[in-house]
């Protein structure tokens, strides 16, 4: 059964598994109590347990929703907790690489150790296009861990209200040159790759099921993909998606738009994750070409999975063309925003054939 990023990284001194709430007391120790640690937080400062156990609870969501996030970090040979380092998707950002390390692990080389494997993961494993870093302009030694890692900078934003440096890490220039053992199945990997993708690759999805999408009794022509993710273990595909870049029209304003179709996942493969992790690296792919917003067409009782992932319905008007002319959608909208943009009040065109 192919599994992501979803038990342990191990590194030749640390072990870094998923964050789970029975790590609250840990958290607190090394790092909500730790002035010096959260003083360098966007969060800002906290000082109570109910405060780690609401972070973790938080950290679990995360990684509910995307199949990646957060890591509590100890040490391979004792077990002590050194604290949390992990990959985080923000909607409005993308996905940053964040550290929050107890005073004891600081200056011996944990954070670079730590932040390499996931890089590792975040590049080599889940096949995102970059990785973000915030970081406040005043923290001289994570700046400077930063540019250890390869990271470049890349501007500067608002977050959680406070200025940040924003850094900006890419995999052909991210540090390497460690050892890193992925729990799960370690042949599992993302990969993107230009075009609809392969009709062997969707034959085998399929699974000898004709329509596993539900939409041909709809007798619609669809759209080509222009690029495809496609999930792989064993040298063979497991699940894939599609997606493409138009400018369609929100209200009669034109905005970049990604559509997203072609949501396949092999029937010996659901239920594990797969589908949410790659739809949230499939997003992070369509910010990076500069998408404004993602917009899918799905049957309604899908509605309630995407929007688990932070997608929303929309309640106006759909239209599409056909070669026989314009028509509006039967199927439910769901969109994702990506750049704080309204909500269209009156309706959407997606000038050109449904995805």
């Amino acid at each position: 059964m192919a599994r992501l990023s979803g038990l342990a990284l191990r590194t030749q001194r640390l072990v870094m598994e998923p964050i789970r709430r029975e790590d609250s007391d840990d958290l607190f120790e090394a790092v909500v109590s730790q002035d010096s640690v959260m003083r360098w937080l966007a969060t800002g400062r906290a000082d109570s347990r109910s405060a780690a156990e609401a972070m973790c609870d938080d950290h679990v969501s995360h990684w509910t929703r995307h199949g990646y996030g957060d890591f509590a970090v100890r040490d391979a040979a004792t077990h002590a907790f050194l604290g949390r380092v992990g990959l985080r998707n923000r909607a409005q950002y993308g996905v940053d690489l964040g550290f929050a390390l107890h005073p004891r692990a600081q200056g011996r080389g944990v954070a670079g150790e730590a932040g390499r494997a996931c890089l590792d993961l975040a590049f080599r494993r889940l096949g995102l296009p970059a990785v973000f870093a915030f970081v406040l302009p005043d923290n001289a030694a994570s700046i400077a861990l930063l540019r250890s890692l390869g990271a470049q900078t890349d501007g500067t934003v608002r977050s959680s209200g406070l200025h940040c440096l924003r850094y900006r890490f890419e995999a052909a220039a991210t540090a390497a040159g460690q050892h890193v053992v992925h729990d799960g199945d370690p042949d599992f990997q993302l990969t993107h790759a230009p075009g609809p993708g392969s009709p062997d690759d969707r034959a085998v999805l399929r699974d000898g099921v004709p329509d596993p999408s539900g939409v041909n009794g709809l007798g619609l022509v669809w759209a080509d993909k222009q690029h495809t993710l496609t999930a792989v273990s064993e040298d063979r595909p497991v699940a894939s998606a599609g997606w493409l870049l138009r400018d369609m029209a929100f209200d009669g304003s034109r905005r970049r738009t990604a559509g997203l179709g072609g949501v396949l996942v092999h029937p010996a493969h659901r239920g594990q994750g797969v589908a949410r992790t790659m739809i949230s690296v499939v997003v992070e792919h369509a910010r990076a070409a500069g998408a404004e917003t993602m917009t899918l067409l799905c049957r309604p009782d899908l509605v309630p999975f995407y929007a688990q992932l932070g997608w929303s319905r929309l309640s106006v008007p759909v239209t599409f063309r056909q070669p026989d002319g314009a028509r509006t959608s039967p199927l439910s909208t769901m969109i994702y925003d990506l750049a704080n943009l309204p909500r269209p009040t009156v309706g959407v065109d997606l000038r050109g054939l449904p995805f």
